[in-house]
């Protein structure tokens, strides 16, 4: 590596690079101490802070780890904590049928929360004073709703940041939405629901776990005031009201109205709150369940705040539904593990995980603006939607363009992205769902760079984002 091969003011880029390939390639193997800072920096004759930086993007990366005392070591990646493995690629592959391309180097798929940030210092504080509090009973076989210490927090912290209307023991602790969306099904199709209204374009991943548990998708059409609400026909909608997954729009006041007056007519509304704590541009809407907690579901989790691998989050359901859910969960794995819960009300209570929230809202909203630049640099006719929140964003594309070609295109330029026609049960616009939050901001703009070369769109209209 050469400092004058490096392009101008890309120093830190070019040598976070070599590192990288390094490291990818198995040059550097896990456990290999880098060279202090200040070593490196003397041979390579370039400032420390090029080193340091560098350094820090294979840590935002995953690819290494800082330890006091110890300097920058790679990272053990026997389980890549952003790539699947084969046998998860194999059952994602059952559901979405992957782009081809044998070489992805930067994986923009969307869901894939940044799990370099997970806080383990605090986690790790707040697990010891966990087990130095800890009964015996504590240990024991719990109430199937969850630690009464964390449902206590979370009624406190739901209200407060979501607009909550719940006491603890409205609160079912769960191993994420997958599992809140399973025991609604389960309780739905008991009492004789069959089919759901779903958005269109919508969650694939909600739909099938409904499916799953007998209760088919009826796709609802969503356009920019999100669903549309008159067009639903069946007694439950399942929803992204905050965000919409995966267009990013925000359901209108006006829609939110018309929900609400079609939920206290006899509907039932599961509200998945997905990614409510990303927030950049605007202020949070509140959750739909504070306006109408008798007729709304509403499930969240910690897999985009802390990491989808915890298997921790939260459903509160309307309180005639509760006794056969409590049911439903206890019958499926008489309860969540005891101790992750008492860590995270721990994290609740002293405002860590408040702290963790503002530190990662700050890190992906430059990653968010690194893509972003990249896209308007790259590709300056793209029509970029969704960016005031959330994890991912959307490039809308004019109508008749094939977006699964185009996600074919990309795949082969090293970049893996998601058509939108793939979150779709009926035929409509077309557009490339591109997720941010577990890559970089020299990373981003280098999938920019590399989406510009592989993609030719059609210029049809002015640029603009929303």
């Amino acid at each position: 590596m050469r400092p004058a091969d490096a392009p101008v003011k890309g120093l830190t880029a070019w040598l976070a690079s070599g590192l990288r390939a390094a490291i990818v390639t198995g040059r550097l193997t896990p456990g290999d101490r880098l060279p202090a800072t200040r070593q490196l920096a003397a041979e390579l004759a370039v400032s420390r802070g090029v080193v340091v930086d560098a350094y820090q993007r294979l840590i935002d990366e995953g690819l290494a780890t800082a330890r006091t005392g110890a300097g920058t070591v790679v990272a053990d990646r026997g389980v890549r904590p952003l790539a699947p493995s084969d046998r998860r690629r194999q059952v994602r592959e059952l559901r979405l049928p992957m782009p081809a391309g044998d070489g992805i180097d930067v994986d923009l798929s969307p869901g894939v929360p940044d799990l370099s940030a997970f806080p383990r210092t605090s986690w790790l504080r707040a697990e010891r004073a966990v087990l130095d509090e800890i009964t015996a009973v504590d240990l024991g076989y719990g109430d199937p709703g969850g630690a009464p210490r964390l449902r206590a927090e979370l009624a406190g912290w739901l209200a407060r940041t979501r607009g909550i209307r719940a006491e603890p023991d409205d609160i079912i602790v769960v191993s994420g939405v997958a599992q809140a969306l399973a025991l609604l099904a389960q309780t739905l199709r008991a009492g004789g629901v069959s089919v759901a209204a779903v958005e269109d374009p919508g969650s694939r991943g909600a739909r099938d776990q409904m499916a799953h548990w007998g209760v088919r998708a009826a796709g609802v059409p969503v356009d920019d005031e999100g669903i549309l609400v008159d067009r639903i026909e069946h007694s439950v909608a399942v929803l992204t009201p905050a965000h919409q997954f995966p267009t990013g729009v925000v359901l209108s006041p006006a829609r939110r109205r018309r929900l609400l007056a079609w939920a206290a007519a006899g509907g039932l509304i599961v509200e998945d709150d997905y990614d409510a704590e990303h927030r950049y541009d605007r202020q949070p809407v509140a959750a739909l369940q504070g306006s109408a907690p008798d007729r709304v579901a509403y499930a969240g989790s910690v897999s985009k705040s802390l990491a989808p691998g915890m298997r921790l989050g939260w459903l509160i359901a309307p309180r005639s539904m509760q006794p056969a859910l409590l049911a439903a969960k206890h019958d499926t794995d008489l309860g969540s593990p005891a101790i992750p819960q008492l860590v995270l009300a721990r994290l609740l209570a002293t405002g860590d995980y408040e702290r963790h929230l503002r530190a990662v809202r700050t890190r992906q909203r430059r990653r968010r603006d690194a893509l972003l630049a990249g896209l308007r640099r790259h590709l300056p006719q793209a029509r970029v939607a969704g960016v005031a929140a959330g994890l991912h964003l959307l490039i809308l594309l004019p109508e008749g363009t094939a977006d699964t070609d185009l996600a074919d295109r990309a795949a082969r330029a090293g970049v893996r992205v998601h058509p939108l026609s793939w979150h779709r049960l009926e035929p409509g616009p077309p557009g490339l769902v591109l997720g941010y939050a577990a890559q970089a901001p020299d990373r981003l703009a280098e999938a920019a760079e590399r989406l510009g070369r592989a993609l030719k769109l059609d210029p049809r209209g002015p640029s603009r984002s929303r």
